[in-house]
């Protein structure tokens, strides 16, 4: 039988909050992959866990990878860890986590403290739904596209920044979105912990001055409307006029705009029929 990789959520500050199945796992496996084996060294001491230790982050190669996997086919266990938190959630894994489960390995979730629920459990915004974009790209297209889905997002927006860049965040927030709710959750359950509130411009003003430490995470109140479709008409017609010169009934080209670009049936039928 293989070996079950268990992946293993660690704490985001406190150690008390590893779980005691957590604990329990650490333990008794062959193999814990470490994001940093410096970091989770203190952690197994902490417990009383003394596996071997293999570094896996994000600029692990394929090599590494093998070796885990080859260790799990010999029938070993294998935790995989972060240096906080929850593996794989805008922290490394996945890639580990699909090659196990491919390879026939039991893959076992051992859950525990994660940055975002505890950021949305003290900030006084609405948890029922929410959306996690992770950490916030540096600069460039890529950046400007996830703050403007951000800032038109209905629910809660949970952002993961480096303490340098989140006076910057904020501000393009607040240019996107003026007078916007935001939450700044810091160093959660750790000693210097802190919940900071205001509008974008009044946390962008105060980081400008006031360069946080440690782990951040950013919340933005959503709008609590639907954003508006996007139009796609300039789109549709030219699928349309496309699809129509190669030959097409109006009634498949009505079929396909439904189906390639979500229109409702009758907007694509009127749209196809005025060509």
């Amino acid at each position: 039988m293989p070996g079950t990789l268990y992946v293993v959520a660690t704490p985001i500050g406190n150690l008390h909050d590893l779980s005691p199945r957590a604990a329990s796992v650490l333990r008794t496996v062959y193999v814990v992959a470490s994001e940093d084996t410096r970091r989770t060294g203190t952690l197994l001491a902490h417990v009383g866990a003394q596996p071997r230790q293999l570094s896996f982050h994000a600029h692990s190669g394929p090599k590494r990878r093998a070796t885990l996997l080859e260790i799990l086919a010999d029938g070993r266990d294998v935790a995989l860890v972060t240096d906080a938190g929850t593996p794989a959630v805008s922290d490394p894994g996945s890639d580990l986590v699909e090659a196990a489960r491919a390879a026939g390995s039991p893959v076992v979730a051992v859950p525990g403290p994660s940055a975002v629920a505890t950021a949305l459990s003290a900030s006084g915004l609405p948890a029922d739904r929410y959306l996690f974009l992770g950490f916030v790209p540096r600069k460039g297209a890529e950046r400007a596209r996830l703050l403007a889905r951000a800032v038109e997002e209905e629910w809660t927006v949970v952002l993961f920044e480096a303490p340098g860049r989140v006076g910057a965040l904020l501000r393009d927030v607040a240019a996107l979105a003026p007078g916007r709710q935001v939450v700044v959750a810091r160093e959660l359950t750790k000693l210097h912990e802190e919940f900071r509130t205001g509008t974008a411009e009044e946390l962008g003003e105060y980081y400008s001055i006031t360069e946080p430490k440690g782990e951040i995470t950013v919340l933005l109140a959503g709008t609590g409307v639907p954003p508006e479709p996007p139009d796609r008409s300039e789109e549709a017609k030219a699928l349309a006029r496309t699809l129509l010169a190669e030959g097409v009934t109006r009634r498949e080209a009505t079929r396909r705009l439904v189906a390639d670009l979500g229109l409702a049936r009758n907007e694509a039928y009127r749209l196809v029929m005025d060509l």
